[in-house]
């Protein structure tokens, strides 16, 4: 592709009052208003003793973020993209940055618990509203994991060196729920400081996405699965007051390699995996495996016995490429094995849990989504606004997926990056006639049928209750 014209014959001018260049926030938008964005930020989110105003509409200045967002805005100063051309004739009470940034500034920890309300009940608006979680009613897997964001202002609120030498981060903690079916939605977050210990505060925050994932329709069986830095009693507990399974990795402790080195060798079961997979350790791509179970295995045997807890110890096996083979006249004399086990109580048999508990790591691929979104950077040098700013970006999250969830079986499953570019980001040509606005949109566009499919249902009656 090449420039047609000379440079002599070609100019540009920002003059057209009638364009807009995120024509896709149009049913995006509605699609919020209609599972009560507004109204649940109305009810609850109320900033008393906020200076200069800062708590005043905090609905228009919610839902002005969260259409930022869906934008592409990845920080407070982009969120004025929205004040362009005929946005303010197709969009009421767009507001500016500066009044977003004071907005996000007046938060406290209590103003962001109110916020996590909103966006519980959102998340449970959404998936009533549209098939964001399909099969939930049968099985839904709850995934917890924290992440490291590196952060460079050297006033930020939180900020510390943590995990990673020399680099300066904030520690946020996310939740998410998945179904067989379905790509995973973010049912909590929560900003912690950057020396936070990786499952600090997590049997609570625990509690709250099970009871996220009741709201939202998982009311058959719920599997929690986390990571060995979850291993511990609060967690388990936590699952079992709310009724839920649980699935996590545990490491290699004392008392599991004492347990694992019991395992007859008769036990394992090889399994093949229908794609290579990388081991977590080498990169080295693995293409099988063994597996083996101990049915009864007691965990926490030294706490007291109300704390310990007997289930399910699932062990997978792979070759331990990265050490050298120990070879003589015959060969390899004996194989080196790395461990993998994890503690559960779901009922499933050995191999579809050990298959299941990995696919843990699909919460890894909304980490890596969200960093590339509105995470690429928390905007605000005051804790509380980037934690603001993130639960607002777990919303925005998830409008975005139900919306990709009533365009088509392709956007259903297709990152945000790609909900944006093909759903959102879409200029647009607006005329008036008789009191009504129609949107002009590019000739042969890609996407037409999908984003027209998509406008057209939410645009539709709602259905009656």
């Amino acid at each position: 592709m090449q420039v047609s014209h000379t440079p002599a014959a070609v100019s540009a001018v920002f003059d057209d009052p009638n364009l807009i260049a995120y024509a896709g926030l149009v049913p995006v938008m509605r699609l919020a208003e209609r599972c009560g964005l507004s109204r649940l930020v109305a009810a609850k989110v109320k900033l008393t003793g906020a200076r200069n105003g800062a708590g005043a509409a905090a609905d228009a200045k919610v839902t002005s973020i969260v259409g930022g967002m869906a934008a592409g805005a990845d920080s407070i100063e982009d969120l004025g993209g929205l004040r362009h051309g005929a946005m303010p004739a197709v969009f009421a009470g767009i507001r500016a940055p500066s009044t977003l940034g004071t907005f996000l500034r007046a938060f406290t920890h209590g103003h962001a618990l109110q916020l996590h309300a909103v966006h519980r009940r959102f998340l449970a608006a959404l998936a009533a509203h549209t098939p964001l979680l399909p099969g939930s009613g049968e099985k839904a897997f709850i995934d917890v994991d924290s992440t490291h964001k590196r952060v460079y202002g050297r006033t930020k609120q939180g900020a510390e060196y943590g995990r990673f030498k020399g680099i300066r981060t904030l520690h946020p903690l996310l939740a998410t729920i998945c179904t067989p079916h379905s790509r995973p939605v973010i049912a909590g977050v929560r900003m912690r400081r950057g020396k936070a210990a990786d499952s600090r505060g997590a049997p609570k925050f625990v509690s709250e996405a099970l009871a996220t994932a009741v709201e939202a329709g998982c009311t058959g069986t719920r599997i929690l699965r986390a990571d060995s830095q979850f291993y511990n009693a609060g967690v388990i507990a936590a699952c079992q007051r709310a009724g839920a399974h649980f699935s996590i990795t545990t490491g290699m402790n004392p008392s599991i390699k004492r347990a694992v080195h019991s395992i007859p060798d008769d036990a394992w079961q090889h399994i093949s995996y229908p794609t290579a997979v990388p081991d977590p350790a080498t990169g080295e791509l693995i293409s099988g495996a063994e597996v083996a179970e101990i049915p009864q295995y007691t965990a926490f045997a030294s706490r007291k016995k109300s704390e310990q807890v007997t289930a399910r110890l699932i062990v997978r096996r792979v070759r331990d490429l990265a050490e050298p083979a120990v070879m003589g006249e015959q060969g390899e004399l004996f194989p080196v094995w790395r461990y993998h086990p994890f503690f559960t109580d779901q009922p499933a048999a050995t191999l579809q849990a050990e298959r299941e508990h990995r696919h843990h790591a699909v919460v890894e691929q909304v980490i890596a989504d969200t960093k590339a979104g509105a995470l690429a950077h928390l905007p605000s040098g005051h804790f509380h606004a980037n934690a603001a700013w993130l639960t607002l970006w777990a919303m925005t999250y998830n409008l975005l997926r139900a919306a990709g969830a009533l365009t088509s079986p392709f956007h259903t499953k297709a990152t945000t990056a790609t909900l944006r570019s093909h759903l959102v980001q879409v200029p647009a040509r607006i005329a008036r006639s008789a009191r009504r606005i129609t949107l002009h949109l590019p000739h042969n566009w890609p996407w037409q049928q999908a984003w027209t499919h998509l406008f057209d249902t939410v645009h539709d009656p709602p259905a009656p209750a």
